[in-house]
């Protein structure tokens, strides 16, 4: 699933020139789901510096946004090395001077969207909303924006097959998110049988995958609030003050 692309080799004179000399294309507003994660408002450039001078942390932060605003677009297949360096005002080449295929970029976006929601609930944590609802809140931005949602959500299942490049992303995430639980019983009516921290995690990723495909589905149906009582029920004393 790699990309071939222009050299890895330093920029030609040409391409200093437009590189140094070229404008900034106007695109059409974006969602706030987009806006967050936008590398430059439109018709304005964000660089203040360029080429050689610019810090390699903060271009490939830059290039790293621009992909996450691409893959939300246009989903993984048919976003392109050129959209996201078009994004990140750079050439296809400087690009490919930080990250050297799309499946590389793919992995630094997912995990750059992991530490943005990751901040996001820490925020919300911190503003003292009740626990079984910091999860539906970091989520409430995806599901206003369904076409963004349906890609993201294509990458998730095509992650499913073993050879996708973020097979193994999806596996440790569900590993960093299951340290999170820990084992208790649930909170119904009846009396119930313990659940360890690993099958927690196994009806919590379930049931987010499914709530985004009945609010896909049908999208005058609020989805989010039976997230927040699922939450109530798998959520021991501790859990809820953590």
């Amino acid at each position: 699933m790699r990309v071939e692309g222009e050299g890895m080799s330093g920029s030609t004179p040409l391409e200093t020139a437009q590189l140094q000399g070229s404008d900034v294309r106007e695109t059409t507003p974006a969602p706030a789901s987009v806006q967050r994660i936008a590398v430059a408002p439109p018709g304005k450039s964000t660089r203040a510096r360029r080429g050689p001078y610019a810090s390699t942390p903060a271009r490939r932060a830059q290039i790293v946004r621009a992909a996450l605003a691409s893959f939300a677009e246009h989903g993984y297949e048919r976003a392109s090395l050129r959209d996201i360096a078009a994004r990140a005002e750079l050439t296809h080449a400087a690009l490919l001077r930080h990250f050297a295929s799309k499946d590389e970029l793919l992995l630094a976006a997912l995990a750059q969207r992991d530490d943005d929601d990751e901040e996001m609930a820490r925020r919300i944590m911190l503003s003292r909303v009740p626990a079984e609802q910091v999860l539906s809140n970091v989520l409430a931005d995806e599901f206003a924006h369904p076409e963004h949602q349906r890609n993201w959500l294509a990458i998730t299942v095509a992650a499913t097959n073993p050879n996708h490049p973020a097979h193994g992303f999806f596996i440790a995430r569900r590993e960093r998110m299951r340290q999170h639980f820990s084992s208790g019983r649930l909170a119904t009516a009846h009396d119930s049988e313990e659940v360890t921290a690993d099958d927690k995690i196994t009806m919590l990723l379930a049931i987010i995958d499914g709530l985004r495909i009945q609010a896909l589905l049908d999208p005058s149906r609020q989805t989010l609030p039976l997230l927040e009582t699922f939450m109530r029920m798998i959520m021991t004393d501790n859990e809820a003050r953590n």
